[in-house]
């Protein structure tokens, strides 16, 4: 027996539901005449009769009507196939990588970034490590410095302010220790700046900035945070000025190809507007309260 193809397959279902070969080739768009020759073939290759042709029409064969069984549960199993693809999977997904804080402010502002209408969806990769856009694990990564890849490419954005944070109300306030990030997990430069201060009293490691956010909101000290992030927090206030040699600049990094995508294009273009209606914000300019 040769191998069935199911274009074939498809062929013999329409002639089983109507009985013709002009009813069949009505249905597929085809010509009675190539109809009959695939149902030829298709009985050589199964190397058994499946019609009794008569002059009203095709009647299955008992083998006939066991393989017009099976062929429709191939049709079903195609049929979600199809469907699976006019629905969800026809939507191409965006996956944004991002630091915890950025992340939290884009979804904070998710309308801004999607719509029901887009024909694509929007996966967020919260992480501070750099997943690798090179080899197409995101679409978009939020970053702290321009890449140097050959196949990546960049846009800056907004410029990014670091202050030192505690828990308002906190007290003794201005003698509190520190939350940090230990030299082993510190990824960022804000978590290594604060571990290379001489003198620093540490009460409590985190080895996340989600965590790290949290000690600082519990009041077990202060600690450092981009401006964006502590400000928009009515639970924190400001324990310090923000920190000048950690100032720098936000980029949206793709790879060369993605970025000619028009829904990466169009995400990029809305993350852009977003948070260049809240530079003021980012660059430590609007403390809550001010």
């Amino acid at each position: 027996m040769k191998n069935i193809a199911w274009d074939d397959l498809h062929f013999f279902v329409a002639v089983g539901r109507t009985g013709s070969l002009s009813a069949a080739a009505a249905q597929l768009g085809s010509s009675a005449a190539t109809v009959g020759r695939r149902m030829v073939a298709l009985e050589r290759a199964v190397g058994r009769p499946l019609f009794v042709r008569r002059q009203t029409g095709y009647e299955l064969t008992s083998d006939g009507r066991t393989l017009l069984e099976k062929a429709l549960l191939m049709e079903n199993s195609a049929q979600s196939i199809r469907d699976w693809l006019k629905a969800d999977g026809a939507r191409s997904v965006v996956r944004i990588s991002a630091g915890a804080g950025t992340a939290n402010f884009l979804a904070s502002n998710f309308g801004k970034l999607w719509n029901p209408d887009d024909p694509f969806r929007i996966a967020f990769k919260t992480t501070e490590a750099k997943l690798d856009i090179g080899h197409r694990e995101v679409e978009i990564g939020i970053r702290n410095a321009q890449p140097e890849a050959a196949n990546l490419a960049s846009r800056r954005t907004v410029r990014i302010a670091q202050a030192p944070f505690r828990a308002r109300n906190l007290a003794q306030a201005g003698s509190e220790e520190w939350v940090a990030i230990p030299p082993e997990d510190a990824m960022t430069r804000s978590a290594r700046w604060v571990n290379a201060q001489p003198g620093l009293v540490v009460a409590a490691w985190a080895n996340t900035t989600r965590t790290l956010h949290d000690l600082i909101r519990a009041g077990v000290g202060k600690g450092l945070l981009p401006c964006f992030v502590g400000d928009r927090d009515p639970l924190l206030e400001r324990a310090g000025e923000p920190i000048e040699e950690l100032s720098g600049h936000q980029w949206i990094v793709m790879h060369n190809d993605d970025r000619h995508r028009s829904d990466v294009r169009t995400v990029i273009d809305r993350i852009v507007a977003l948070v260049n209606k809240h530079a003021a914000l980012f660059a430590g300019e609007r403390p809550l309260g001010d």
